[in-house]
């Protein structure tokens, strides 16, 4: 609320161009650099819920800055949406992927509830339908790009949930329900390795690991936002067939992230390990550590077990380490493996992991403070 907010508001939007900076030097002067598709979304995400965290800012023009830049630049004819473009709004690039209409998605979501304006619901109704029309896959899921390449990603399909859940909030089409409950089915039938308990990252056309190595990779980081997720989701369809399985298989994910996925020395989580549990990189980003705040919050506010509130408060302590930057209101990206930082500029997708783990936080230790009030 004291820096973060205000910073990427005064140097990350940029006011002349429009939309967000891809990217602050550790100086807070932006980068001149193509912006990928997610920046944008992620920053509107941000700034939708800086009034309930209490930021005294601009928090709606924010919101409508980069929803406006978004909408005009990165939309295809086709009405997709394109992954990069130049700081001037040409296009970069006019490769669309699953992943990016994930967080278009999510953006619209945000501007909806902001602004209650029914051309954001009826844009993201539209994207919904082009989506199935254009990239829907035989078995189930969705493409990951057209033309059709492999592999196929979890990952995508993580994010296009967190956007149906969020769409499950704001709108009643039952779109948004089906299209959660398809990517849960999915994930519990083919994304989770039945004989590990991982959830994998890629895939072949009939949803089957990739062959080799790139088969067996886990990202513990998605361990615990798989997790997250499906607690929302069963949370609100208790009487779905698959609610119980889902609900159980966070809890193990959880389990299996907290034993495997954390370098105890450095009380961080790591990138990548294989399914046969062996680290592949330990070195860590900050985007896993705030998985983990949310992961473990909601895990502690299910079970009131005190183990899950400790995994939440390391996980915060270590995420603070990444804000020790040099210029209050930034962050490090990338612990090495000995404990130090990668000089590098701060991404501004950082900041909606950041903003959710916090308010995933915070809501979460309201809620049972006032529970324990009435006991």
């Amino acid at each position: 609320m004291d820096e973060a907010y205000t910073r990427w508001w005064s140097n990350g939007a940029d006011l002349v161009r429009g939309g967000f900076h891809e990217r602050l030097n550790l100086d807070g002067t932006p980068r001149e650099e193509p912006r990928r598709a997610r920046v944008n979304p992620r920053q509107v995400y941000c700034y939708n819920l800086a009034d309930d965290l209490g930021w005294q800012g601009p928090s709606q023009q924010a919101v409508q800055h980069g929803l406006e830049y978004f909408l005009r630049h990165y939309r295809r004819s086709d009405r997709l949406f394109r992954g990069l473009v130049n700081p001037d709004g040409t296009p970069a690039t006019e490769r669309a992927v699953l992943y990016d209409q994930a967080f278009a998605l999510l953006a619209l979501a945000c501007g909806y509830e902001t602004f209650a304006r029914d051309e954001y619901r009826s844009q993201a109704r539209e994207l919904h339908d082009v989506l199935r029309a254009q990239l829907g896959h035989a078995i189930a899921g969705f493409e990951e790009s057209q033309p059709r390449i492999t592999p196929l990603l979890s990952n995508s399909h993580m994010h296009l949930l967190e956007a149906s859940l969020e769409w499950m909030h704001v709108d009643h089409d039952p779109i948004w329900r089906a299209l959660a409950d398809e990517i849960v089915e999915l994930a519990l039938t083919c994304f989770i390795d039945p004989t590990s308990g991982f959830v994998l990252e890629f895939f072949d056309r009939q949803w089957r690991p990739q062959p080799g190595v790139d088969g067996r990779v886990v990202e513990p980081g998605h361990q615990y936002e798989w997790a997250w997720l499906l607690l929302r989701w069963s949370a609100l369809r208790k009487g779905a067939r698959s609610a119980q399985k889902a609900e159980a298989t966070a809890v193990r994910l959880v389990e299996l992230a907290e034993q495997y996925g954390v370098d105890r020395a450095r009380g961080v989580v790591v990138n990548t390990m294989l399914n046969d549990r062996i680290v592949r990189d330990a070195q860590a980003r900050l985007w896993p550590q705030t998985e983990r705040i949310k992961a473990a919050c909601a895990m502690a506010e299910k079970t009131g077990e005190a183990r899950y509130w400790e995994a939440a408060n390391e996980a915060a302590r270590a995420l603070l380490k990444y804000l020790d930057s040099p210029l209050p209101g930034l962050w490090r990206d990338k612990m090495t493996i000995e404990g130090t930082f990668i000089d590098e500029p701060a991404p501004a997708s950082s900041f909606y992991h950041i903003v959710c783990a916090i308010a995933e936080m915070n809501g979460a230790v309201k809620r049972v403070g006032a529970v324990s009030a009435t006991q």
